[in-house]
C-alpha cells in the first residue's frame, strides 16, 4: 500500500476541533497519520499516573475517517517533572556543560535512570495499543541526536570493546605527548575547550556516541517487538547531510527506515533547492537497508523557529512529494497538519494556516491525495533497481571531521559533488555501506575511504577482479581502523588495486585550483587536494597542468582482472565530474537515459520487468522532454504520449510503457 499522510499533534487543540480537522484530511486524501512522538507530559502528566484516553479518542476520530495510525514513542521531549527529577539525564554538549530544560532532545541516551523512564513510557504505550486496529506502526523516538560527551560512558564503553589498558595506549599511540594512561578514570572525552583531540580517541568517541543512541534505540525496540509483533517500527533519520550517526548501524534494528525531507531550507533563507541534494537524501535512505522507504515529515510550508525559510512555491511540495516516491518511497507524511500558535515552532508552517483555514498548501496537497487515490495501486509494490553504487563510509566522514585537511575537503561535499554528475545523467543510484554486497553492481564509486580495513579493501578487489569498474578519490587508504596512518606507500590497501601509489601530496589554499591536462575535455580542474601519482602499473588519464608538480599524473587507470580502477587525486570540478563520470558509464558498459535539460529529473521504479518512469521538472518554465522510444501511458493525465513532450514549471509525468492496464 502506498501511504499518504501527514503529522498531527491534537494535544495542541481544542477537542471540538478534532472532527473537522480529522474530515478535512479524508478530504485530502489522508490513509494515514503520525501521533505523540512530543506528547510524553500529557501521557504521563505525573511520575507514574498515565492518561492515555484523550489519546484514544483522537485515534478513534481518525479511524472514523479510514484514516490510520503510527505512534511515535515521545522519548526525544521529557515532562519536566523527570528532569527535574535526574538532573542528571541532561546531555553534556563538547563545551563539558550539561544543558539545561527547555527544548527537545535534551537527554543523555545513556542514563540508566532516564532509561528506565523511557522503557516504562513505551511499555504502557505497547501495552495499550497493541491490539487497536488503527494502530500500525511506531516510529522511535524523533530524529536521534546530538553527541553527549559523557566521560563516565565513554570509559564503560572502551572498557567493553577493548578491554585493557594496555590496548587502549597501543591503539592510539598514547606515547605522544606522554599521554599513557594508568587508570580509566585519566581518559577524557575529546571536549572543543581542550584543542586537537588524538584522533584516536576522538574517532572512538565518535563510534561510542552513535552506539549509545543505536543501543537506546535497540531498547525501546525490544519492548515494542514484544508486544507488537504485527506493527512496524521505524526511526525517522535526517538525510545523507546529518552526520553524527552510523545511520548504518541505526537501520540494522528497524522494519525499513524513514525521513525528513525540508527541501526549501531550516534557516537559510537564502537557500535554492537543487534536486540532486533532495535525491541524494532519498538514495541514502534507501540505501541503509537496500528496501524502499518513507519520508516521515515530508515540507509542507516554510520552515521556521526564530527565522522563516522561503516559503515552497505552487506546485513544490506536490513536486518533491513524488520525487520521494520516484526514488523509493512508500509513505509520504508531511509536517505538519496545522501551524502552531505555540512554542518554538510557531513560525514552522503546516499544511493549514495558525486559524486553521485549509489554503493553498493543503488543496495543492488535496489534488496529489486524489491523483494517489487513482494511481497508487500502479506504484504499490514496485522499487528501485540501481547498477551504479556509492560507498558511505561513516569511519571515514567521522575521521575527516576530526581532522578535515583543508577547509576545502569536505566528505559530504565532495559525496554530494560526484552524486550529482551521476544524477545529471539520471542514473539510478544506491547508497552502500563499505562491507555491502556489490555483485548486483557494474559501478561502484568510493570517496575518500579515508578509514579502511584489510576486509572493506579486499572486498573492493573482489568486485573489480569479477569484472566490475570502480573509482577511488583522495585520502583513500590513509588510516587503519584505529586512526592511525598506515606504515606504506598510499592509497596504502588499494595500492596494488588501483597500480599507483601516491608520491606526494598538496593541499591548495582556498580559491585556487589546478588544472588538468584531460584528453578532449574542456576546462577540467580540481581544488583543495591534490594526490601526485606515480603509476605501478596504471595507465595515465589525466595530467595536472601547473604549479610544480605540472605534468605528472592526476587520474589513472588500472586493470585488475576483468574490471578496471580507477584513481582520482583531486577533488574535481563539474567539468571534470562529468567527463569522469562518462567514461566510467562507459568501461562499466552502462547507458544511461536520454539528456534531458537541466532540472529535468528522470527516475524509475520498476515492479517486475514493468517500468513506471517518474519525470520531473524542478525548474520554473516549461520544458521540452524527450521520451524513449515507443508508447508510454501517462498515468496521472490517463492518456498515451509518445516522442517529445511538454512539461509545465514544477509538473510531472509518471509514464508507463505500452497500453493501459
Amino acid at each position: 500500500m502506498l501511504y499518504f499522510g501527514v503529522d498531527y499533534y491534537p494535544e495542541h487543540w481544542p477537542e471540538e476541533r478534532w472532527p473537522e480537522d480529522a474530515r478535512l484530511m479524508a478530504e485530502a486524501g489522508f490513509n494515514v497519520v503520525r501521533l505523540a512522538e512530543f506528547a510524553w507530559s500529557r501521557m504521563e502528566p505525573e511520575e507514574g499516573r498515565y492518561d492515555l484516553g484523550w489519546l484514544d479518542r483522537a485515534i478513534a476520530g481518525l479511524a472514523e475517517q479510514g484514516m490510520k495510525v503510527v505512534l511515535g514513542t515521545p522519548t526525544a521531549s521529557p515532562p519536566p517533572w523527570l528532569m527535574t527529577q535526574h538532573p542528571e539525564a541532561f546531555l553534556v554538549r563538547s563545551s563539558g556543560q550539561r544543558v539545561t530544560y527547555g527544548n527537545r532532545r535534551n537527554y543523555s541516551p545513556t542514563d540508566q535512570a532516564y532509561r528506565e523512564h523511557s522503557a516504562r513510557i513505551v511499555e504502557t504505550m505497547a501495552r495499550h495499543y497493541a491490539d487497536h486496529p488503527a494502530v500500525i506502526g511506531w516510529q522511535i523516538d524523533n530524529e536521534f541526536g546530538d553527541r553527549d560527551y559523557d566521560a563516565p560512558a565513554f570509559r564503560r564503553w572502551l572498557k567493553e570493546r577493548f578491554g585493557t589498558l594496555d590496548a587502549i595506549n597501543e591503539r592510539w599511540g598514547t606515547a605522544f605527548w606522554s599521554h599513557v594512561y594508568t587508570d580509566w578514570d585519566q581518559i577524557p572525552v575529546p571536549l572543543s575547550t581542550g584543542g586537537v583531540p588524538n584522533p584516536g580517541l576522538a574517532l572512538d568517541f565518535f563510534r561510542f556516541c552513535s552506539d549509545a543512541y543505536v543501543e537506546y534505540q535497540r531498547l525501546q525496540i525490544d519492548i515494542l517487538r514484544k508486544h507488537c509483533p504485527e506493527h512496524f517500527i521505524t526511526h525517522n533519520f535526517m538525510g545523507f547531510r546529518y552526520e553524527l550517526i552510523d545511520y548504518f548501524d541505526l537501520s540494522a534494528d528497524l522494519d525499513f527506515v524513514s525521513w525528513d525531507n525540508y527541501p526549501r531550507g531550516f534557516w537559510n533563507i537564502a537557500a535554492e533547492v537543487e534536486p540532486s541534494t533532495m535525491a541524494l537524501g532519498h538514495d541514502t535512505m534507501r540505501g541503509l537497508k537496500g528496501i524502499n522507504f518513507w519520508v516521515m515529515e515530508q515540507q509542507a510550508g516554510a520552515g521556521g523557529w526564530d527565522v522563516v525559510s522561503v516559503m515552497p512555491k505552487p506546485g513544490e511540495l506536490r513536486l518533491w512529494a513524488y520525487q520521494a516516491i520516484a526514488h523509493g518511497a512508500d509513505g509520504i507524511v508531511f509536517f505538519r497538519w496545522r501551524t502552531a500558535r505555540h512554542g518554538t515552532e510557531q513560525y514552522w508552517h503546516g499544511l493549514l494556516e495558525h486559524d486553521g483555514r485549509p489554503g493553498r498548501r493543503y488543496h495543492e496537497i488535496k489534488r496529489m491525495g486524489q491523483e494517489i487515490a487513482r494511481v497508487g495501486q500502479k506504484i504499490e509494490g514496485s522499487s528501485v533497481k540501481a547498477r551504479v553504487a556509492l560507498v558511505l563510509s561513516y569511519d571515514a566522514r567521522f575521521a575527516l571531521q576530526i581532522q578535515p585537511h583543508n577547509p576545502g575537503f569536505s566528505y559530504p561535499e565532495q559525496f554530494q559533488a560526484l552524486y550529482h554528475a551521476l544524477h545529471a545523467r539520471n542514473l539510478a543510484v544506491d547508497v552502500v555501506a563499505p562491507n555491502a554486497d556489490l555483485s548486483r553492481y557494474d559501478l561502484v564509486v568510493v570517496p575518500s575511504l579515508y578509514v579502511l580495513t584489510p576486509e572493506t579493501a579486499e572486498h573492493l578487489e573482489r568486485f573489480v577482479e569479477a569484472g566490475g569498474t570502480l573509482l577511488v578519490t583522495p585520502r583513500t587508504g590513509v588510516k587503519d581502523d584505529a586512526n592511525a596512518v598506515v606504515e606504506r606507500p598510499l592509497p596504502g590497501l588499494l595500492a596494488r588495486l588501483c597500480g599507483v601509489i601516491v608520491e606526494d601530496y598538496d593541499s591548495l589554499p582556498a580559491g585556487k585550483s589546478n588544472t588538468l591536462e584531460y584528453p578532449g575535455v574542456e576546462g577540467a580542474a580540481g581544488s583543495a587536494w591534490c594526490d601526485i601519482l606515480t603509476p605501478r602499473g596504471a595507465e595515465v588519464v589525466a595530467h595536472y597542468g601547473e604549479d610544480h608538480y605540472a605534468g605528472q599524473a592526476a587520474i589513472t587507470m588500472n586493470a585488475f582482472g576483468r574490471g578496471k580502477a580507477l584513481y582520482l587525486g583531486t577533488l574535481g570540478n563539474d567539468a571534470l565530474n562529468e567527463a569522469l563520470v562518462a567514461r566510467l558509464l562507459e568501461l562499466a558498459g552502462l547507458e544511461a537515459a536520454p539528456r534531458q535539460a537541466a532540472g529535468i529529473e528522470v527516475s524509475e521504479r520498476w515492479l517486475g520487468d514493468i517500468a513506471l518512469v517518474f519525470v520531473l521538472n524542478h525548474t520554473e518554465s516549461e520544458q521540452a522532454v524527450t521520451l524513449a522510444a515507443g508508447v508510454h501511458h501517462d498515468l496521472l493525465a490517463d492518456r498515451q504520449v509518445e516522442g517529445r513532450v511538454r512539461l509545465a514549471p514544477r509538473e510531472l509525468l509518471i509514464l508507463q510503457a505500452g497500453e493501459p492496464t
